[in-house]
């Protein structure tokens, strides 16, 4: 790999055509064809595109929104990913600054690679910044690894809507100060071992009720309410310096004078509101180009490139017409605002390019999840003293959860139908529940038979509830009626080994659920 040149020789040495090529950072693809990977070597070296944002493959969730494509699994998707880097930065005429989305780890979009527990789970380790510091610092470390400088983590959106589709479990809840507590945390740990890291997404998805992969969401709130709570987060940690901030493709009426223009594409939410207002000065990138919230009604090659680059978006991400992108830059921009953005990201390489290639070996993430799972396990309804009561009954145990994705719907109706008669004649039930899904699209996965059989049960008999998944999904279930409510938040190994620790009386529950369920 070529040494990083410093700022200031890269403003007088690079052409202005290898500069706007800079701004470019294409989807790079882990599990692709030879003659796709070709294509982007070429892309790389004839238009000297910046960076690259890894994604498992042109199948995966973050690139096939309506889920048409099967995601086909690579055990070696790891050792994939480190050469294909090394191949591409052998191309590149100035080194690419590498980057993935790797939020709960590079197991966001690598399989057979560590993955921590996701944000709402940290989010529920109340006053322990400790260990999501550790969380950070072990995925820069598993960054590292890979050759990758850049995390685009952490969401420090807050998530207010507990029917938003899309953020979620991936936010630290729905407190803004315990937000910017934990994501302080977060990139204190991802710093520590120079790794980079985007807040995301500007100015705030947490109240939004559709998916900016599929549709733009309107956020219909005054600006005062939008300072008060969505920018808030953002202005605590800009004051504390942050590399960069992701901007989000949503409609944010009160920000601009041109209502229906996503943010992501807006001067007076970029540079309006963003540097000048809150005073940032960092790099801003983009969310993905390709999304449909924006993708969908630019259809004039390089036209969305450049209304992202002109709203004051330093790094074009995922953008799918560069070569068309770089001309439209060339033509309407000034060489002042093309300086300005080759210096934030030069300034950027500078920081986490190193030419030394260290060889690592991938972090283990058992002993810091059991620390987490200790801390995180939530008794959300009942009291300890009425599980030592039901613990004392001949109570059964009773374990909902999908084995395989294959199964159909005849034979999950047909598995429930067992079920109710195996419980038939019980009083108390155990009830070890796993949603098929960590996303909320089709009720988590659940079938509206499974949810009508669960709250059958706690009607009619008596259930302790220990929930291995997303908490946002128990806004199905009556807990009331359950003699206890127990929210573990992740299946690992680890959790479930808690939760019965907690079960047998060993184990004090101190965690607190940081969102609203909504039931």
């Amino acid at each position: 790999m070529n040494r990083i040149l410093q700022t200031q020789k890269a403003i007088d040495q690079l052409s202005t055509v290898e500069k706007v090529g800079q701004f470019f950072m294409p989807a790079a693809f882990i599990n692709d064809t030879e003659e796709e990977i070709q294509k982007l070597e070429k892309l790389i070296s004839e238009h000297h595109v910046g960076g690259l944002c890894f994604f498992h493959s042109r199948a995966s969730a973050a690139t096939n929104f309506e889920g048409k494509k099967k995601i086909v699994i690579n055990a070696d998707s790891f050792d994939t990913l480190k050469n294909l880097i090394k191949r591409y930065q052998k191309v590149a005429t100035y080194p690419l600054l590498i980057s993935i989305d790797a939020e709960w780890g590079l197991a966001m979009r690598i399989e057979n690679t560590p993955q921590y527990p996701y944000a709402i789970t940290l989010g529920a380790n109340i006053n322990n910044t400790d260990l999501v510091y550790e969380v950070g610092q072990n995925i820069a470390k598993d960054c590292k690894a890979a050759g990758i400088h850049w995390n685009l983590s952490p969401v420090v959106d807050v998530n207010t809507n507990p029917n938003n589709p899309v953020i979620g479990y991936r936010s630290f809840g729905d407190n803004k100060d315990h937000v910017v507590s934990m994501a302080s945390a977060y990139i204190k740990g991802t710093q520590h071992e120079s790794v980079l890291t985007s807040i995301k997404h500007f100015p705030g998805h947490g109240d939004t009720a559709t998916d900016s992969h599929l549709g733009l969401p309107i956020i219909d709130k005054t600006k005062e309410d939008l300072i008060t709570n969505e920018l808030y987060p953002f202005q605590k940690l800009i004051d504390q310096g942050v590399d960069s901030v992701m901007v989000g493709h949503l409609s944010v009426p009160s920000l601009t004078t041109i209502p229906g223009l996503p943010s992501s594409i807006n001067k007076d939410i970029i540079t309006g509101v963003l540097r000048n207002e809150m005073g940032f000065n960092g790099v801003v990138i983009s969310d993905a180009l390709n999304m449909h919230a924006v993708s969908k009604n630019y259809p004039v090659k390089g036209e969305l490139e450049w209304l992202a680059f002109n709203a004051g978006n330093d790094i074009i991400c995922f953008a799918e017409h560069i070569e068309e992108g770089i001309a439209h830059i060339l033509k309407n921009a000034s060489q002042t605002q093309i300086n300005k953005s080759l210096e934030r990201i030069w300034k950027l390489k500078e920081k986490a390019i190193k030419t030394e290639n260290i060889s690592q070996e991938l972090t283990d993430p058992s002993a810091l999840n059991k620390k987490i799972a200790k801390q995180s396990l939530t008794l959300h309804h009942g009291s300890t003293e009425e599980i030592e009561h039901f613990r004392a009954t001949n109570f059964c145990t009773l374990t909902l959860k999908r084995f395989g994705t294959d199964q159909t719907k005849q034979e999950i109706i047909a598995y429930i139908g067992e079920m109710q008669k195996e419980v038939e004649n019980e009083t108390e039930i155990l009830l070890l529940l796993t949603p098929p899904q960590i996303k909320p699209t089709n009720n988590f996965g659940f079938l509206q038979e499974e949810i009508d059989f669960i709250n059958q049960l706690i009607k009619t008999k008596n259930v302790v509830l220990y929930h291995f998944g997303n908490p946002y999904a128990l806004k199905f279930l009556n807990l009331d009626n359950t003699v206890a409510t127990v929210i573990v938040y992740q299946n690992f190994k680890e959790f479930q080994d808690v939760a019965t620790q907690h079960f047998l009386g060993t184990l004090v529950a101190k965690g607190k659920l940081p969102i609203s369920i909504g039931n």
